[in-house]
């Protein structure tokens, strides 16, 4: 796959890649300079936590998720 630099010195990520590793806007990358022409994007590590929700809302079981119900501090 290709892409090309903007007159602004940003290059987009193409949709298959975008979609195939579920790349959001805003998502942040480093960039390292391994040698002249020679470069490697690695996306940051987000919080331990995130896309936990979208991961289990993806579960093929259906009604594998299900909400405990709450319970009042005040029968303790």
């Amino acid at each position: 796959m290709t892409t090309r630099i903007s007159s602004k010195g940003q290059f987009v990520l193409p949709a298959k890649i975008r979609r195939q590793d579920r790349i959001l806007p805003g998502e942040e990358f480093e960039i390292e300079r391994l040698d002249r022409g020679d470069y490697r994007l690695v996306r940051r590590a987000g919080t331990a936590n995130e896309g936990i929700v979208d991961w289990l809302l993806d579960c093929p079981e259906k009604g594998f998720f299900v909400a405990i119900p709450s319970e009042s501090t005040d029968t303790l």
